[in-house]
């Protein structure tokens, strides 16, 4: 009992722990010591100290920050590693703290301005297999877990601060170096001065407030990561996960790129105020969120990928492919191998995967090099699956679908961010598809107004918004590829122009037009139906032999390196073959008009001569060759004149503005001014009567309700009466 006696302090500890303080302490800095002992020694094969040349590198560039592997820390000691994947709340920051101490011996000595010592972020990369988010449970909370999913929001970069100074606003008393925990947790602000147990006068409840300019901060930002399709089940919604990502974690993704997140599963407070006091739960209820520790972004698969550095090695092996001297004919068949024919379309596709040369003119103005092509024609001509394909080829793709598509949807729109309730702008398929293509399907589905929207989108590349308060311009430098039906569903050679529900604002934007036809023919069907037996039969065996072609997955990445590393322009001797073309087709073929005996006004203007051009470049960025030649030219021309001007004359676009010959032009003129004279503005008559009447007078019946439909489109005529009467409303 004598011991009682001695100075000493005595304590019960209510949680039981086993260990005192002293010795969690010590066992503290035995971590460290293993994890700064890690970082010196950790070497591969040979003699290169991995980490420990990374962590001087990335100081002297002042990238406070290095990325670990995980596999290497379990190489080096799996008690640590088994300790940080467990424990990383506690053991994360001690790995930091080594880092540091780490750096400051090898950098001295340090600049006279840089004395000051950062602090050294620690990233982490795992080769464990990812789980979904549907299967985090409990016993995950507070480990490191690697989940998959698409990036669908991202936040503003704010500021958190990691160490505040805490002053009393009635005594002046400063608490210094208040430490703030990592991730979405608070700091519970003191509510009462602790001078007051010195005998000062009392000081009010919460008399505390942060003095700002002593408090260090850190950048740190909020996404939004929703479950990736492959792991949803049949039937059921995908989930969503709160990411928190800090300092150097911060921009490094964007809406719409898929990711591998590595991240601490934990838990936040919810702040109960007026706005959520219904939200507001128990003391041992919280809602979980991951703060990341290290993310990749994909580049496999469908969608957004990264577009990844090339190494030496994969460049050479890339400048080997385009010297090729096959290299369009093998790109073409690397299209969609699995459909068979459509091969001037394939080779449309082939350059619109490559693109033609962005330029920017000494005005400040911009000529896009991304070529717009649109299918037109019968379902069941694997016009889709030509969609699908090219979004999964594409280092950059999103795929949308007309009748489910509005404008807000393609281009962007204005929403209330749900944390601070301030206008967001939420970017669309467009703006999520800038740098790759944009897949349309179902184009005629759109209501009219909606693809109106994304005009300026597809020529000047640029969205504008006025909205809320928000003006602003975003770019959408994207192709677009799109596929539409007829007006009757199935390609109608007597009904000519009616086939077409598009004007002629947006057919002017789509560099190539192919009509496709589903056409009867004994000896194509019987080779198409071969080929698509044995696409059931055989497709794992054709999928794993390739033949000629190349896989999507060097597909992808040789369509990056070449819209990456070259631009090239037109030669002299090009340009002046195409001046010459361009001159004869504006003016129309001599020959053309005399086997057809009327003149056609061919529709080329200077967006199709422009359209040619980036065709021809396209072909010679295939090459990486720095001018397009007089063969380029050749070839872009013939895949113009297979597209666009095929279905101009042979009467496919006949009708639409722009599309029609001179002499049917003036028949819609003469049936118009007719309309006009039988009625006037306010009155209504009988459609039939109005038809019949027309005809009559040697009217072609077809014009007649074709001047009647474009009417009613301007506005000036509306049907009555279960479309029995027509009234003229202007």
């Amino acid at each position: 009992m004598a011991g009682l006696d001695e100075q000493a302090v005595y304590y019960s500890d209510t949680f039981g722990s086993e260990v005192g303080d002293g010795d969690t302490q010590n066992s503290k800095q035995a971590i460290q010591r293993r994890f700064k002992e890690f970082i010196r020694q950790f070497h591969e094969g040979t003699f290169a100290y991995k980490y420990r040349d990374d962590l001087r590198r990335n100081y002297s560039l002042q990238r406070y920050y290095m990325e670990v592997e995980l596999d290497d820390v379990s190489a080096y000691d799996e008690t640590l590693a088994e300790s940080l994947i467990k424990r990383p709340t506690e053991n994360l920051p001690l790995f930091e703290k080594a880092a540091k101490e780490m750096a400051d011996e090898l950098t001295r000595p340090r600049p006279e301005d840089e004395e000051e010592l950062q602090d050294i972020q620690v990233m982490l990369r795992s080769g464990a297999d990812p789980i979904s988010i549907r299967e985090l449970k409990s016993t995950e909370m507070a480990r490191l877990v690697k989940i998959p999913g698409i990036i669908i929001s991202a936040s503003a970069t704010r500021v958190k601060a990691t160490s505040m100074t805490l002053m009393c606003r009635g005594c002046r008393n400063v608490i210094p170096n208040v430490e703030v925990r990592p991730g979405l947790e608070g700091y519970a602000m003191p509510r009462k001065c602790p001078a007051e147990a010195t005998g000062r006068p009392p000081c009010p409840l919460d008399p505390f407030f942060i003095d700002p300019d002593k408090c260090k901060c850190v950048d740190y930002q909020t996404l939004r990561l929703q479950e990736a399709p492959g792991m949803v089940p049949t039937g059921e919604l995908p989930r969503h996960l709160q990411l928190y990502a800090d300092r150097y974690m911060c921009d490094r993704v964007a809406p719409g790129n898929r990711v591998t997140v590595l991240g601490i599963y934990s838990i936040r407070k919810v702040k109960v105020g007026k706005r959520n006091k219904d939200r507001a739960v128990g003391a041992g209820l919280r809602p979980a969120y991951l703060r990341v520790v290290g993310i990749r972004v994909e580049s496999e698969g469908p969608g957004r990928a990264a577009t990844a550095a090339f190494s030496p090695a994969e460049e050479a092996e890339m400048r080997r492919l385009a010297a090729t001297p096959g290299i369009y004919d093998l790109l073409t068949s690397s299209i969609a191998p699995s459909i068979y024919g459509c091969e001037d379309m394939k080779r449309a596709i082939a350059c619109l995967l490559i693109g033609g040369s962005r330029k920017r003119l000494p005005d400040g103005l911009t000529r896009r090099g991304d070529i717009n092509l649109l299918l037109l024609g019968d379902p069941g001509t694997a016009k889709s699956q030509l969609l699908k394909f090219v979004e999964s080829a594409t280092p950059i793709g999103v795929y949308t679908s007309g009748k489910g598509s509005s404008a807000a949807g393609l281009t962007a729109s204005v929403t209330r961010d749900p944390s601070n309730h301030n206008f967001v702008l939420e970017g669309g398929a467009m703006l999520l598809a800038d740098g790759g293509v944009c897949c349309i399907d179902e184009f005629d589905k759109m209501r009219e107004d909606d693809r109106v929207a994304i005009h300026e989108a597809m020529e000047q590349q640029t969205i504008s918004i006025a909205k809320a308060g928000i003006t602003t311009t975003l770019n959408a430098r994207c192709s677009v590829l799109a596929a539409a039906n007829s007006v009757f569903g199935r390609w109608d050679d007597s009904k000519g122009d009616q086939n077409i529900d598009f004007l002629p604002t947006i057919l002017s934007r789509f560099d190539m037009i192919f009509i496709v036809k589903d056409e009867h023919d004994a000896g194509k069907d019987a080779r198409m139906a071969r080929h698509v037996m044995g696409v059931h039969t055989t497709a794992r065996e054709a999928a794993s032999s390739g033949g000629d072609e190349l896989e999507i997955g060097v597909l992808k990445r040789f369509v990056a390196f070449a819209r990456s590393h070259c631009g090239p322009r037109i030669s002299e001797a090009a340009a002046d073959k195409l001046r010459n073309r361009y001159v004869a087709m504006r003016s129309g073929s001599r020959q053309h008009e005399n086997e057809s005996g009327k003149r056609l006004n061919i529709p080329i203007t200077v967006r199709q001569l422009e359209a040619v051009v980036r065709i021809a470049e396209s072909l010679a960025k295939m090459r990486l060759a720095p001018f397009a030649t007089e063969s380029d030219v050749d070839e872009a021309l013939r895949l113009f004149q297979v597209s666009t001007l095929d279905a101009a004359m042979s009467g496919s676009l006949a009708g639409v503005e722009g599309f029609s010959t001179e002499k049917d032009t003036e028949e819609l003129s003469r049936i118009e001014r007719q309309l006009r004279k039988r009625f006037p503005i306010g009155s209504q008559v009988s459609e039939q009567a109005i038809v019949q009447d027309l005809t009559r007078q040697k009217y072609p019946e077809r014009n007649v309700y074709k001047v009647i439909h474009l009417m009613i489109r301007r506005g000036e005529l509306q049907h009555r009466m279960q479309r029995r009467l027509l009234y003229r409303a202007k």
